[in-house]
């Protein structure tokens, strides 16, 4: 469904459309803006409260930029609906995060005002210092770079990494800190509380209304007047805070806070920082979810809520006729605190995601023995490798791409020291709509190269609680247990725990001629494939493999000595994965057989529904029909093998 615009936002295909306007008219702008943001997001879904909160933000910075000469970054990509409105995407909004429709992220092959393709947060400051100092070897002296980052993106050490580097290279870099207090999940941590410190600062905020505009004007007198300035600033500053202030300490000049709504005192405050040289600092207050009252209250619930009715407020869901099976990250969030219960080593740590994988059920049941740790995984992943020295037993959350980010602690802290560390890989496989930067597609490859660890998927809610129970054990070591984004396959689901044996699969059904293996939920698509085929005269057998660390050798030996015909299929890259861990085993031992692999091909799969995506990719139930019709296997079979 497509939404008409507000009659100024209509006229404004490009930033040089906006420039034509005054800066009365701005208001107008941006108030056009965020309902059509609102009225597109209600009927097709998307992130929703991060854009609405950087609306006036959107609207100064083009107005005052040259871009895309002047390169603006944005981090993570939640918040830049507005920036894609205006820069020659408003008619094809309606199409974003849609299959084939536009990126739900900045993305550079899609706009070059799209100057680097994002999705994980905390990148920002690095690349646009990358651009700056590259924008400074070529001679460009008037060229700005700006980096949008969320005050929840500066919890991460890369932000940080990428202020003590910039801070020494003097470069022409402005670095909007967008505040609102808010990733998903309400911010935590140290920075947190200093942010607040100094936007409650009633002394402080009084003195610096003016700073930047004076600065400006001195600037133009001479270097020499400047850096006066500048020490005379930074000591007022110093002195009204009663501490240090960290961006001044890391050679930031520090501007702030500022009211990140009104438009037009961002305008003329951006207007003079475009003046100021060096690495600059704007710190913006803003609300997450502005202009919807609903948004502005619960925050988290709007973060991506859906469709859902802009008049009412009322979140849309397909109504069940029947009980429907439960959301995988809810069955971890549930069935961690029932072990936790009864083990009182477990813990819980995720990376500023608690409610996306559903730890802050746990949170709210036993607040001392669960951690959002701020966006962080690889502070997350040696957090927990330290209480395991301790003998607790941690379950570590982290998203399936987002792992990829802490891989050498993986390696270094714990598989190194066989510390028992249950890693659970939420959103792997084929993630949706959030694209290729949120697909889970090499864990399975990544984790199964690496000594010490166990790495394993299950087949249905019953599995995942079942190999949660197992890897809490004693002296079981590193334990992956990787599964995908959505709901499951099982109402009838909470049912008693058991030990699984460590690198032990199952046979789903026998069969004949050609043996399908799989890993993890798209099992279910095999199943469904089989019902198909059987009812066509096909009767392929169908094996869980549950690990692809440590196989199940005396499975696979069993299976090549029966079957000439194997297809593998897992929610997972091809190069590396399960496939690979079983043509590996056929070549070690000898075996002959056509070996067919199944899974995510070795190109970046882009955004889309899961069904839709299974299918470009050719692992869901009609492809791995038509693959085995391919094979030649013989039609209405009578025997079954034993």
């Amino acid at each position: 469904m497509q939404v008409t615009a507000g009659d100024l936002l209509q006229k404004i295909n490009y930033p040089s459309d906006l420039k034509q306007l005054t800066e009365e008219q701005l208001e107008k702008v941006c108030q056009e803006l965020r309902q059509y943001i609102i009225d597109v997001v209600s009927v097709n879904g998307g992130h929703f409260g991060a854009s609405l909160g950087t609306v006036e933000l959107s609207v100064a910075l083009h107005y005052i930029l040259n871009t895309p000469y002047d390169q603006l970054v944005w981090d993570v990509g939640h918040q830049a609906y507005g920036h894609k409105i205006l820069t020659g995407r408003r008619d094809i909004f309606h199409t974003n995060r849609m299959y084939g429709g536009i990126s739900g992220f900045p993305k550079r092959s899609e706009s070059e005002y799209d100057t680097f393709g994002v999705g994980h947060s905390s990148t920002s400051i690095s690349a646009a210092l990358g651009m700056a100092v590259a924008s400074r070897y070529k001679g460009e002296t008037d060229r700005q770079h700006v980096a949008v980052i969320g005050d929840g993106a500066m919890t991460g050490g890369m932000a940080f990494e990428a202020l003590n580097h910039a801070g020494i290279e003097n470069s022409n870099l402005l670095v909007i800190l967008n505040d609102n207090n808010m990733s998903i999940d309400p911010n935590v941590g140290a920075l947190k509380a200093y942010l607040t410190d100094i936007t409650t600062s009633k002394p402080y905020n009084r003195f610096r209304d003016d700073i930047a505009h004076v600065l400006t004007k001195i600037s133009s007198i001479g270097p020499d007047a400047f850096k006066m300035a500048k020490k005379i600033e930074k000591s007022i500053k110093g002195t009204l805070l009663k501490k240090s202030n960290l961006f001044e300490s890391l050679q930031f000049r520090y501007f702030g806070p500022i009211d990140g709504h009104d438009v037009k005192h961002l305008v003329r405050v951006l207007r003079d920082l475009r003046d100021i040289p060096g690495p600059k600092l704007l710190h913006c207050v803003t609300v997450k979810g502005k202009g919807y009252a609903l948004a502005e209250k619960d925050q988290t619930k709007w973060h991506a809520p859906g469709l859902f009715d802009k008049i009412t407020g009322e979140i849309k869901k397909a109504k069940a006729e029947k009980p429907q099976p439960p959301k995988y990250q809810d069955v971890f969030g549930h069935t961690i605190i029932e072990l936790a219960e009864q083990n009182p080593k477990i813990m819980g740590i995720t990376p500023a995601m608690p409610s996306g994988c559903s730890l802050n059920m746990m949170m709210k049941a036993m607040p001392e023995r669960a951690f959002d740790v701020g966006i962080a995984e690889q502070h997350a992943v040696t957090f927990s490798a330290g209480l395991a020295t301790q003998g607790l037993v941690p379950f570590c959350n982290i998203y399936s791409s987002f792992m990829q980010r802490a891989y050498d602690q993986v390696i270094h802290d714990v598989a190194i020291q066989k510390l028992n560390v249950i890693f659970c890989l939420d959103r792997a496989g084929i993630a949706g709509a959030d694209g290729p930067t949120h697909h889970g597609a090499y864990d399975l490859a990544y984790m199964r190269c690496i000594p010490n660890m166990t790495v394993s998927a299950p087949m249905n809610e019953e599995e995942l609680r079942n190999l949660m129970y197992t890897a809490q054990q004693e002296n079981m070591g590193p334990f992956v247990i990787r599964y995908p984004r959505g709901t499951g396959v099982m109402v009838d689901w909470q049912r008693p725990m058991k030990a699984i044996q460590v690198g032990k699969g199952r046979k789903i059904c026998d069969g004949e001629e050609v043996a399908i293996l799989s890993i993890g939920t798209i099992g279910n698509e095999v199943v469904k494939a089989t019902v198909e085929l059987n009812n066509d005269g096909f009767y392929p057998a169908h094996y869980d493999l549950r690990f692809v660390k440590p196989l199940d050798e005396v499975l696979l030996h069993d299976i090549f000595k029966k079957f000439g015909k194997v297809i593998t299929v897992e929610d997972g890259c091809i190069d590396g994965g399960m496939g690979s861990a079983v043509l590996e085993f056929m070549a070690d031992n000898n075996y002959q057989a056509e070996v067919v692999r199944l899974g995510i091909p070795d190109h970046f799969v882009e955004h889309g529904e899961q069904p839709e995506l299974w299918a470009e990719c050719g692992y869901d139930a009609a492809a791995i029909i038509k693959q085995v019709k391919n094979m030649g296997i013989r039609r209405n079979a009578h025997t079954i093998a034993s």
